[in-house]
């Protein structure tokens, strides 16, 4: 292995040769556990425990216990999926595919890289992992069925609270309730034509003779660029409707004309057509700001500030009239916590700007506008509104219900899954290797003989 890969990349490594030797047949595999009509066997445990090590953990035997167990469970969940007729589209299958494979390229430093170690195209390697990444959805789609109609009320949350042990309650940090108005610089025309012409630049190169898959990976701005623009199949309402109607549109290998979208500027060839999906590459150019336009965005929301913070226009209008986060701006410019729902906010999940601009602030206060970036890591000028502050405090039902709710809601959720998991253990055929006897974690799953072997 070359002294430039690092200790990360050489575990990601790992994991590759391991699977695509397996894949390949090369190495004696065996059988290490029986579920119902599926086997597991050792080159499933390996691969996962690969991927353990590649995150960077120490090596620990035991933790070859908690991989089986993963897959038990997931040979019952896919199983039963089959029983109750669930299915997964392709497109699904293509979308966590390419999102795996992505971060596989960018750990292995490059699509050619990766193909190296692969020995293989990655074309190739996505069929060889395409069943596994089926059962894998399935089995997560079976899970999902199972706990859907599950909810907690109110009742339920009290006594679930009441039952922990008082002493023990977590301690929250300052959280602070706040909203925003956004506004994303805007392009004039002039401004555009810049990503235009050089989206046209490539484009003839493509119509000229160059390849279109080294086109891509040599300037396209999309994440897609390492598989030479590949974005896999997908049907019509997966991409934005500019997208969509290109796609659909041409015939297979034809090259569109450059087009316009919300992310940028693009041009695409249709691969492959397969019923109502289908399989494009695509370049994209993005459209990034000016100073002009930037200077623009900043006089327009500063205007929108001086009307709030003199009364002259409420803050939930102004986000509604005005904002540009589509997330915010239908709740009056509101922040919800994406981890519980709730409007509350620990101090250490903000961004480094928005964090500077409220801490000065009083309760009902406005901040300055200041540049900040959206969730695509694009610039944009926005002011917050900080609503409330709750102070460091011990957890609590009056100030921290949503957070109790959910953890409520989380422990009912796991109770249904173990009450689901023993019924159908009791009626399946589950025969474990003798190697993994020792594996304390795994002892619910045995039958009482080699329970008495584990224990010896």
């Amino acid at each position: 292995m070359k002294k430039y890969i690092s200790l990360l990349g050489m575990a990601i490594m790992a994991i590759i040769c391991l699977q695509s030797v397996y894949a390949q047949g090369r190495l004696v595999d065996r059988v290490v556990a029986t579920v119902g009509s599926s086997i597991i066997l050792q080159s499933d445990v390996e691969m996962q425990y690969a991927q353990y090590l590649a995150q960077g953990e120490k090596p620990n035997d035991d933790m070859k216990c908690y991989v089986l167990q993963q897959l038990l469970t997931q040979k019952l969940l896919s199983q039963q999926a089959a029983i109750d007729s669930i299915e997964v589209s392709e497109a699904e299958v293509d979308d966590n595919l390419n999102r795996k494979m992505q971060v596989m390229v960018r750990q292995a430093g490059g699509k050619e890289r990766l193909e190296e170690f692969l020995n293989r195209s990655l074309l190739q390697y996505k069929e060889e992992m395409r069943s596994t990444q089926a059962e894998q959805l399935k089995a997560q789609r079976m899970q999902q069925t199972i706990v859907s109609t599950i909810n907690v009320t109110p009742a339920e949350v009290k006594q679930y609270f009441e039952s922990l042990d008082q002493d023990s309650l977590p301690y929250f940090d300052t959280e602070v309730e706040i909203g925003e108005v956004v506004i994303k610089p805007e392009l004039t025309k002039e401004e555009k034509e810049q990503f235009r012409k050089k989206a046209e630049g490539y484009r003839q190169q493509v119509v000229n003779g160059s390849d279109f898959g080294t086109v891509a990976r040599l300037y396209s701005e999309d994440g897609s660029a390492p598989y030479g623009g590949e974005l896999g199949f997908a049907t019509r309402d997966h991409y934005v409707k500019e997208f969509s109607a290109m796609a659909f549109k041409l015939k297979e290998g034809e090259v569109s004309p450059v087009f316009e979208t919300q992310f940028g500027f693009h041009f695409l060839q249709v691969l492959q057509r397969r019923g109502e999906e289908v399989n494009v590459r695509h370049v994209l150019i993005k459209k990034k700001p000016t100073s002009a336009s930037l200077q623009r965005a900043k006089a327009k929301i500063d205007s929108i500030y001086d009307k709030v913070s003199e009364g002259k226009l409420a803050f939930h209008t102004a986000a509604a009239l005005h904002s540009d986060n589509n997330e915010t701006k239908y709740s009056g410019g509101m922040i919800m916590n994406p981890e519980d729902h709730s409007p509350l906010i620990p101090i250490n999940r903000l961004d480094k700007e928005t964090f500077t601009a409220i801490d000065p602030l009083e309760v009902g206060q406005y901040s300055k506008s200041f540049l900040s970036a959206d969730q695509t890591g694009e610039q944009v000028y926005k002011f917050v509104y900080l609503k409330s502050r709750v102070a460091p405090h011990k957890a609590n039902l009056e100030q921290d219900f949503a957070k109790i709710q959910e953890a409520a809601s989380q422990d009912k959720v796991n109770r249904k899954l173990s009450e689901w998991f023993e019924q159908r253990k009791e009626n399946t055929f589950i025969d474990i290797n003798e190697d993994f006897l020792k594996c304390d974690v795994l002892k619910p799953w045995m039958d009482e003989t080699k329970e008495v072997l584990a224990n010896k």
